[in-house]
């Protein structure tokens, strides 16, 4: 979801979850924390090598590991920040809230935070941090085997016949590993602890409100702030929206999948038949779909070796989750265009870069963490291998994949409090932007967060294709409409559509 190489690995994060919810601890039920948290800025380190921008400061902020008990053992979060450009129009703070779980926006002030038009810039301070439990701060491992961190064996694909047996035998290998090797951190990561880690940084800035961009699974962590502090928000903008279903959570969110893949890929079918295209694989668009469909087939069978590559072959369920990555932007058309091409002619290209397994450990044990302590997952495998089934002869594309067990199915904790719902309570300042065509988060789930917003939000759909859409995958005129709520807190009057037309269009509905 970002060019950084923790970012590269966030669609290797697991969800599931399997245990009793605890009565939850509300914000005003928590203790308060005896001292403002203070932060002391200095240089920053270019661990991603990708250039820091030389006005970016860091810092470390101390929280407790347990915000329901402020003066117990701590944890360190890395921040970052760089000054709004123009001081006498500073308006405030804007949280960059990063997607994943286990993504990081430590680099985004110096990065994606550069493209916000140089106005939002001026009025800004742009704050990134490392999430609880992701390197640089203080993080969490939980001694995966190498195989188990290949990206097709967490996201767990059925056995060509639809069997399950080994997912739920990967799902308990993860979680008795986590369990083992995650320390207590393990079971102290959550969207509810982001997002009361998120209220000390806004303390720590010495902010009575925060602003925020939260991306993909960001803006459930900025939709949970802005429920449980709903009076310190600002201006809230939440782009590629997950589905905030309380009773699913995560398990919504990979059943999004289905329907994701369904809206986006004719968009590459359509590409990938087009004349002139170097990477045509199809005369007509109508053709992609069963080739896709065919070579999955023949590659669970007939799998072709690829050293280097974890796993080392490629098989139907590598060149599935192949397609869902590409499927994430048209930049990565590609990628899967290639694939099927080499895999029809029976060979491979050459294996894909991966992060190190440093970094792939440290993300997974932060997703897993994550989305098992949020809710709970069914326990049962007869009921997944009736959903699976379900799923594969729906959704045939994504052969049951969404539906299936993740590692959470055995987790061995228990939730230590509920999911939260989201409702209309709080002031209108949200604001929502979608792609119509989002394989990660798709429209359908989106609307389902602006449902549950009611009058504290208006959206924006936009006629694009890809995960990301503010400043990335959207258009002109989804572009302009965020970032002129950034700048002066004018949102649309009502739900807007932009549609995809030359620069210069209004997006329909604002006035």
């Amino acid at each position: 979801m970002s060019p950084t190489t923790r970012n590269l690995a966030l669609t290797a994060v697991p969800a599931a979850l399997l245990v009793t919810l605890l009565p939850p601890l509300t914000a005003d039920a928590l203790p308060a924390a005896t001292s403002r948290p203070s932060l002391a800025w200095g240089p920053c380190t270019d661990t991603a090598g990708t250039g820091t921008d030389p006005r970016q400061q860091c810092a470390t902020l101390r929280v407790p590991l347990d915000h329901a008990d402020p003066g117990g053992p701590q944890i360190s979060l890395a921040v970052s920040r760089i000054p709004a450009e123009s001081p006498a129009a500073r308006h405030g703070v804007l949280f960059l809230i990063p997607g994943g779980p286990g993504g990081s926006s430590l680099d985004d002030p110096s990065g994606k935070g550069q493209k916000l038009p140089q106005d939002v810039r001026d009025q800004y301070d742009l704050i990134g941090f490392a999430p609880r439990g992701l390197a640089p701060s203080t993080s969490v491992d939980c001694g995966l085997e190498t195989a188990d961190l290949a990206t097709s064996k967490l996201r767990p694909w059925p056995a060509p016949d639809g069997s399950i047996d080994e997912n739920l035998a990967t799902a308990e290998r993860v979680a008795a590993a986590c369990a083992r090797n995650g320390g207590e951190l393990i079971r102290h990561i959550s969207t509810r602890d982001n997002a009361r880690d998120l209220d000390r940084l806004r303390d720590a800035l010495g902010e009575r409100k925060i602003s925020a961009w939260g991306v993909s699974y960001g803006t459930y962590v900025g939709a949970v702030y802005s429920e449980m502090f709903p009076h310190r928000t600002d201006r809230i903008v939440l782009d590629s929206n997950d589905d905030p279903d309380p009773t699913r959570v995560a398990r919504a969110w990979l059943a999004g999948h289905e329907q994701g893949v369904e809206d986006t890929f004719p968009h590459f079918a359509a590409w990938a038949s087009a004349p002139g295209n170097p990477d045509r694989i199809a005369d007509t668009a109508a053709e992609v779909r069963p080739l896709f469909l065919r070579l999955a087939a023949r590659l669970d069978h007939e799998p072709i070796p690829w050293p280097g590559a974890n796993p080392e072959e490629l098989n139907g369920n590598v060149l599935r989750q192949t397609m869902l990555d590409s499927l994430y932007r048209p930049s990565r058309y590609p990628a899967l265009a290639r694939l099927m091409r080499a895999a029809r002619q029976g060979t491979v290209p050459p294996a894909p870069a991966a992060p190190p397994e440093s970094v792939l450990q440290n993300v997974t044990a932060v997703g897993a963490g994550t989305l098992c302590n949020d809710v709970t997952w069914p326990a049962s495998a007869a009921a997944y291998r009736k959903d699976v089934a379900g799923s594969r002869a729906k959704f045939p594309l994504t052969a049951g994949m969404p539906r299936n067990a993740m590692p959470c199915a055995a987790w061995p904790y228990e939730p230590r409090e509920e999911p939260v719902r989201i409702t209309g309570r709080g002031p209108s300042n949200i604001l929502l932007i979608q792609n119509e065509r989002d394989v990660a988060t798709p429209l359908a789930g989106a609307l389902k967060l602006r449902e549950a917003f009611g009058r504290r939000a208006v959206m924006v759909t936009v006629d694009s294709t890809g995960h990301d859409a503010y400043l990335a995958n959207g258009n002109e005129c989804g572009d302009r409409t965020v970032s002129r709520y950034l700048a002066t807190g004018e949102r649309p009057r009502r739900d807007t559509y932009c549609p995809h037309r030359e620069a210069g269009t209004v997006a329909s509905g604002d006035e």
